[in-house]
């Protein structure tokens, strides 16, 4: 079993940016490929991008290139996700979450979830 909790969210003007951290807890999280995604109110759950378990590894949405960055510190079992230049587009929810599949695709391949954290930002 594998715990997330996320923190980080609050609100932001345009323009501005945010560090997100999740915090892992549990089985060996360094095994674990970790991703970030975000809900919009109405809106489906998005990928954002992930970073594979040794680090070496990341993978983004093409949308979401060039404005967010993932890295982890496995040492301290945390991932992070950088967010630049926020517009009001990006409000939503965001979760991480983890899976110890090498290639998660979707959503359904990721086994364990934070409970999320608001990002707001105001125009």
């Amino acid at each position: 079993q594998v715990q997330l909790v996320e923190s980080g969210g609050g609100l932001v003007q345009t323009g501005g940016s945010l560090r997100l951290s999740c915090a892992a807890s549990g089985r060996t999280v360094s095994m674990y490929t970790l991703g970030w995604f975000r809900q919009a109110p109405g809106k489906e759950r998005d990928f954002i991008a992930r970073v594979s378990a040794s680090r070496n590894s990341t993978y983004y949405a093409d949308s979401m290139k060039g404005r967010f960055v993932i890295s982890r510190d496995n040492a301290k079992n945390t991932v992070y996700l950088q967010m630049n230049s926020l517009n009001p587009e990006d409000t939503a929810v965001y979760y991480c979450a983890a899976t110890g599949n090498i290639y998660p695709t979707t959503t359904y391949d990721y086994n364990y979830w934070g409970q999320g954290t608001q990002v707001t930002v105001s125009s």
